[in-house]
Order: C-alpha cells, then structure tokens, then sequence
C-alpha cells in the first residue's frame, strides 16, 4: 500500500458531512454511543472517510465499552501516523491516516493484552465502513482473503 496514493482533494473535503469535517480536518471528536460504527459487527473493512485509504478491518475490531469504534491494530502499518496530542491537559496519541493526513482518534495502551496492548479509539465520523461482500466491486479485492469469503458464497 502507497499511502501517496491516498490524497486529500478539494472534492473529497467538499463531500464531507459537517460532522465528517469537524472530526478529520478541525480535529474533532463525535459522541461515544452515539456514532455510526461503534456496534458495527459486520465483516469488513473501515476506510478513511476523505481518501478511501484502508484503515482497520472488523477482525481487529472489538468491545471496548468505551462507545467507539476501537480495533487493536491497523490494517496496516504504514496506513496510520502517531503524534503527541497536548489538548485537554494531558499527553495522548493521537492517530491520522498517513495519506490525507485525517485527524482519526487517538490510541491508548489499555486494549487487549493477547493482541498487543493496543486500543485505537476512532471516531466513526472519520471512517466508512467496506462490507467484507462489496470488497470487490468498491476496488478492495486485495483485503477480501481477510474474510472466508468464498466459504460464505459456496454456504448459499
């Protein structure tokens, strides 16, 4: 993956909702529990908002109880950058996509021990959800052996 490839563009910001905006571009963060993603259990993978970068997919997704969507890696690693976020009187990490430079959400060292300690609490204002079926046809075949895809269209 060449995070190049994934730019920011004026007609990707123009297509923005005000929310999507405020969270990728002003740095904003959207309600916890009241987001589009954060009780997503569907296969698939989530994608920035502004560039299509993939991002993170479902089967590094989980509950945090925190009321967004929280994965314990991205897809890959070069699809995110870290820096030092100083708001709010504290230190925190706060994550962007490496290609349109999307203010994403932060990570935390509080997720699960087993799949290295990790929590990247995104905002799903800053995402669009790729079912694991439309990979294909949206231009994200190469993700579709994350999924057992084929096993679920020979069940049918």
């Amino acid at each position: 993956m060449n995070p190049s490839d994934y730019r920011k563009t004026p007609e990707a910001l123009a297509g923005l909702t005000d929310a999507q905006y405020r969270v990728t571009q002003d740095d904003g963060t959207e309600p916890a529990f009241r987001n589009e993603y954060w009780n997503n259990h569907e296969p698939g993978i989530y994608v920035d908002v502004v560039s299509g970068q993939p991002l993170f997919s479902s089967t590094d997704k989980y509950d945090s109880g925190t009321g967004w969507p929280s994965f314990t890696r991205p897809i890959d690693a070069d699809a995110v950058t870290t820096k030092t976020d100083r708001k709010l009187w504290m230190s925190r990490t706060e994550v962007r996509s490496s290609g349109a430079d999307s203010h994403l959400g932060h990570v935390f060292d509080d997720g699960p021990r087993d799949a290295g300690g990790l929590r990247y609490c995104m905002n799903s204002a800053a995402l669009r959800f790729v079912p694991a079926a439309e990979l294909d046809e949206q231009g994200y075949g190469a993700y579709r052996t994350m999924f057992d895809l084929d096993t679920q269209e020979h069940a049918s």
